[in-house]
């Protein structure tokens, strides 16, 4: 790996403010989606029916994600990344819509699928365009630019996406992602120009790996999801979701190995750093969609927050995360160091998902928020740190399949997160409602459970926070096992400013030569 790599953009700090405008506005409408739709989740469910299909709502825009990532990352490195970029955001926004006239919860978790599909592109494709914009050593302080947009989609979000459940209806969710789409579309067609690496061979996509990849992926996450709760572990649909994963992994592998342009290049985890990243990734994915999924449940239910509370009430996680991610990047930027931040990031998350577990029916506010600022500090070291490392460890040709890679290594562990911990809090949900309450519960909203007798009331709440606590302490061992991986993140000085014209032309003609 040399020190400068052929392909990065030589632009002036005016020209990438510049051409990062229109990748604020999509950073803007990605986080907004997350933070609008979980405080309205609980009204979403009362109203089609069906709290054993929650977690769906939420897998199901996750799978696709995680699914359509490295395949967005690698059409990136083929077509372009401008012009892929954008047409994620057109299949975001239809999904959106469709997402609205939802009239059940089978065609919400479909649209939500679909949604997914273009968020997938949303995430990859800004990463992608500041890796080609911007050298590693430099990027801490733009990606403080990206930052400063968070606190709105943070804070306001949760606010806005709890009043519209409270004041209007929760469709208006989905439909709010329309303005904001067009103008980044907008804005990214006039100001968004990126280098493009020309190739001089034939255009060969790996269909075949695209289409197994999203076959293993979705048995996997099936079995998690159905096994213990609609499936016993030992029933033929589990073992043959099993099968199916497990071969379909195997074929992946062999697949990639001699694909010309494989949609995950296996070459990439030749770098230990890089596989790493990669791991903690996951593991940021499975605890972030983990709390931001589970807690609005808590908080409604059993504190007996309004939605729009719930939503205020994730500030000090939301707000944590984005200080510790700005200060952390402001910091590597200055020094070059950023090894310190993964190991002390796994740390208080694995922390912050234990005190969650702790929880209990007399839980104030006030101490549940503590909790969420220690996780959300944890999450906060590791968002970009992780995408950092891994951005630093491959060739600037690889930067749009690196940055897919480590997209869908945190997309996957959400997913595989919320079908875990969502059939673990589904599971326990049922049993403290005596086996056959979780279907009359599925119809309860946190508005209509005020009007049950106490007893009932009582019982709900217990069964909420049994299941909250078994949810959480899963995490947190999960969490744990980051901490040690960490451990074993090498330093790698990271790659300072632009290669020179010299430099980039002899780099690039051996590129050109492999």
């Amino acid at each position: 790996m040399t020190d400068q790599d052929a392909g990065q953009a030589r632009l002036s700090p005016r020209q990438i403010i510049t051409a990062m405008s229109g990748l604020v506005i999509a950073m803007l409408l990605a986080q907004l989606d997350n933070m609008i739709v979980a405080p309205a989740l609980p009204t979403i469910v009362g109203e089609l029916g069906g709290m054993d299909h929650l977690a769906w709502v939420t897998t199901g825009y996750v799978l696709a994600s995680t699914v359509a990532t490295p395949i967005w990352g690698k059409l990136g490195d083929i077509f372009g990344h401008r012009r892929t970029f954008m047409a994620s955001i057109v299949v975001f926004l239809a999904g959106s819509a469709l997402c609205g006239v939802s009239q059940d919860m089978t065609g919400l978790i479909g649209f939500r699928a679909f949604q997914g599909l273009g968020a997938g592109g949303l995430m990859v494709g800004i990463m992608a365009a500041i890796g080609l914009m911007v050298p590693p050593r430099e990027r801490g302080k733009y990606q403080g630019i990206m930052m400063a947009v968070m606190p709105l989609a943070m804070i306001g979000g949760p606010l806005l996406g709890g009043f519209i459940t409270d004041n209007a209806s929760w469709r208006w969710a989905f439909y709010v992602n329309l303005p904001l789409g067009l103008l980044s579309l907008v804005v990214c067609w006039f100001t968004l120009k990126l280098p493009r690496r020309e190739r001089t061979a034939k255009v060969r996509i790996d269909w075949w790996g695209s289409a197994v990849l999203t076959a293993w992926i979705t048995a996997l996450v099936l079995m998690l999801s159905w096994g213990g709760s609609q499936y016993q572990w030992n029933s033929p649909e589990i073992i043959g979701l099993g099968a199916v994963a497990a071969v379909g992994l195997v074929l992946f592998l062999f697949i990639e190995r001699r694909a010309a342009e494989p949609v995950i290049p296996l070459r990439l985890f030749s770098s230990r750093n890089f596989s790493l990243a990669n791991a903690l990734g996951f593991i940021v994915g499975f605890a972030m969609f983990g709390g931001i999924t589970f807690l609005p449940q808590f908080q409604q239910y059993v504190q007996g927050q309004s939605a729009t509370s719930s939503g205020l009430l994730l500030m000090p996680m939301m707000i944590a995360a984005m200080v510790v991610s700005l200060g952390g990047g402001l910091v590597v930027s200055r020094t070059g160091r950023y090894r310190a931040l993964p190991i002390i990031g796994s740390a208080l998350m694995a922390t912050g998902l234990f005190l969650f577990s702790t929880m209990g029916l007399a839980t104030p506010a006030w101490q549940s928020g503590v909790y969420m600022a220690v996780l959300g500090a944890g999450m906060g070291c590791m968002m970009q740190t992780t995408n950092l490392i891994a951005q630093n460890s491959v060739h600037i040709r690889d930067i749009g399949a690196a940055t897919g890679t480590t997209t869908f290594a945190r997309n996957m562990g959400g997913s595989l997160g919320i079908s875990v911990l969502g059939s673990i809090y589904a599971g326990r949900l049922s049993d403290a409602m005596g086996g056959g309450g979780l279907h009359q519960s599925g119809q309860i909203t946190p508005a209509a459970l005020q009007s049950l007798p106490q007893a009932v009331r009582d019982l709900f709440k217990t069964a909420v926070t049994d299941g909250i606590q078994s949810v959480f302490f899963w995490a947190s061992l999960v969490a744990a096992a980051g901490f040690v991986l960490a451990l074993f993140i090498r330093h790698v000085p990271l790659r300072g400013h632009a290669p020179s014209p010299a430099t980039a032309a002899e780099q690039t003609a051996e590129e050109l030569a492999v």
